[in-house]
């Protein structure tokens, strides 16, 4: 199925639609008291009414625009199939959604035969957006908008790296974390999607996580890809489906990242 096909001005106006109604669910519910449940019977894996109740709204505006698309979200699992679909997680981060942090964000992606081409991360708490369709990567905060461009890094001994928490680096993949931390100048923990967002923006040079589901992240390659950045699995393949995932301002210091990954 080709992109060329497909009406991106539309699928544009979709995703800020479904972000809008989103975050009429999420933003009256932070930094407020919250009943969390917990998805995990050993750990913690926290889902609260405002994950379940924006997914709910982003799904059904996707599917009335849309009613021929699959769509796959955290909270409520696949509708339909075919090549078209779209990706949700309505609060990623909800750690941080839950302790008061604005770093969480809803991500919408939208993909064609499993590759993501378009894509949304919205904070509405602090008001931003950042926003991906073939040919262009946008920042938009109220009246300001300006386009994505990463910082075109290519020296990874001068890279600044985000990753939720070094604690998922566990067993095998424990060495190369190390790895990545000896190599680059500075670590910062805790970003979940915001992280991608501020690597399209020229503000980090890296971002490396494992165990990533494809809700974590197909919103946010076209994002990266369209701002100038290279973004996949540490075995090279694509990301969009989740996996063990490296982004990089630049592909130069992706292949960098990935030789490191890889031999460590």
């Amino acid at each position: 199925m080709l992109a060329s096909s497909i009406d991106f001005a539309r699928i544009e106006a979709v995703l800020h639609e479904a972000s809008t109604a989103a975050a009429q669910h999420t933003l009256p519910l932070f930094r407020t008291p919250l009943a969390i449940d917990n998805k995990l019977a050993a750990g913690f894996d926290p889902v609260t009414e405002a994950d379940k109740g924006a997914e709910t709204v982003i799904r059904d505006i996707i599917a009335q625009a849309f009613p021929d698309h699959q769509i796959i979200g955290e909270e409520w699992g696949t509708t339909g199939e075919g090549p078209h679909s779209w990706i949700i997680d309505p609060v990623d981060g909800t750690r941080a959604f839950i302790s008061g942090a604005p770093v969480w964000g809803t991500l919408i992606g939208f993909a064609i035969d499993g590759v993501a081409v378009a894509g949304l991360m919205s904070q509405p708490f602090i008001g931003e957006e950042f926003i991906a369709v073939p040919g262009r990567s946008t920042y938009r905060r109220g009246d300001l908008m300006r386009t994505n461009q990463t910082s075109g890094q290519t020296d990874l001994a001068a890279a600044r790296v985000f990753t939720t928490t070094p604690n998922l680096f566990s067993g095998e993949h424990w060495s190369k974390w190390q790895a990545v931390e000896q190599a680059t100048r500075l670590q910062r923990f805790g970003m979940d999607c915001y992280g991608y967002a501020l690597l399209a923006a020229g503000q980090a040079d890296l971002v490396i996580e494992p165990y990533l589901n494809t809700y974590d992240i197909a919103a946010l390659v076209p994002i990266i890809r369209e701002a100038g950045g290279a973004i996949t699995c540490w075995d090279g393949t694509e990301p969009s489906g989740g996996g063990n995932v490296v982004a990089a301002a630049t592909p130069k210091l992706l292949d960098k990242a990935l030789e490191l990954i890889n031999r460590a």
